[in-house]
């Protein structure tokens, strides 16, 4: 079990929390500013498929953001109380497939949101599928002045589970994606979804499998239903469950086991909007899921890569 010191005491660390890892990268406090960057996915607009990955809300699994003027977005952002809680933060474009542009587009967009000498980072959510050798020689652009990492949806191993949530990548488009990113030295986030429709044991090790192999942090989801998706329509007519606190908390235990010691743990519950949120209630407790998983932990003495093979 990790140990850290704080005014003197030891506090135990069962994961790598991100909170720590961005104190001991950038030597104090560091958070996010979530913006909207107006892009779209190919999975909505017909290029791939239409209506989007069967959980994804229809804001792109993003924060409800009414202005689209990114640099008018930060900058609220840093005036705000928001803005007095840290001296250094990392802007994430979050909403949707974040480089489904041409690369000059993508430089204007990014660009119009590094206004404040306070952005120390540049976090990019994406589809594997739209990472080409273009886009991450214009991301390594920024290396010089910022941290930069991409992230990316991985979900599950499972070709059949992925086609059946209407992903439209593949499993190889995730290896490929990283492999010219850390080709440029650039960081991955990878996320996975636990309790997705027939989902077995052996998809989660497959799945880990491939992470551990592949990314620098995560963030693990649950599958929780919002309004306006397919996945709602499943739910409504009985044909998918959704995992219990309980259920989640063991599924969860077993990820942190068998992941690298190293891997940053950036999330460990999905953050669902809670004014469309159907199912689970208890997704709206974080501090369920974070104490959950804390005390399960404890019981069973077990610590992040305790099972880990390489």
């Amino acid at each position: 079990m990790r140990v850290l010191y704080f005014c003197g005491r030891i506090v135990s660390m069962r994961y790598n929390r991100l909170n720590e890892y961005y104190k001991a990268k950038f030597g104090e406090r560091t958070l996010k500013i979530c913006v909207d960057g107006g892009f779209s996915c190919p999975n909505r607009d017909g290029t791939k498929g239409v209506g989007g990955c069967a959980f994804c809300s229809e804001d792109g699994s993003g924060e409800h953001i009414k202005c689209k003027d990114i640099a008018t977005q930060v900058r609220q952002h840093l005036n705000s109380y928001r803005g007095q809680r840290a001296n250094k933060y990392i802007v994430y474009f979050q909403n949707f497939s974040n480089t489904y542009a041409d690369v000059t587009t993508l430089k204007q967009k990014y660009d119009s949101a590094l206004i404040s000498d306070k952005i120390v980072g540049l976090d990019i959510a994406t589809r594997p599928d739209l990472i080409t050798q273009e886009i991450v020689d214009l991301l390594a652009t920024y290396k010089s002045k910022y941290y930069v990492m991409v992230e990316l949806g991985l979900q599950t191993a499972n070709a059949n589970i992925a086609k059946d949530m209407n992903m439209q990548y593949t499993v190889q488009d995730y290896i490929t994606a990283c492999k010219l990113l850390h080709s440029a030295g650039i960081d991955i986030v990878t996320h996975i979804m636990l309790g997705l429709p027939g989902e077995t044991t052996k998809d989660i090790d497959d799945t880990i499998n491939i992470v551990n192999q592949y990314t620098d942090g995560i963030k693990i989801h649950n599958l929780y239903i919002v309004k306006n998706t397919k996945c709602a329509e499943l739910y409504k007519h009985n044909k998918i469950t959704i995992l219990t606190l309980d259920e989640y908390l063991i599924k969860l235990e077993y990820v942190l086991e068998r992941l690298r010691p190293n891997v940053v743990i950036h999330r460990i519950c999905g953050d669902a909007p809670k004014d469309l949120l159907i199912a689970p209630e208890w997704n709206t407790h974080k501090k369920f899921v974070l104490n959950g998983i804390d005390k399960l932990m404890k019981q069973h003495n077990s610590t992040q890569g305790d099972k880990y093979k390489k």
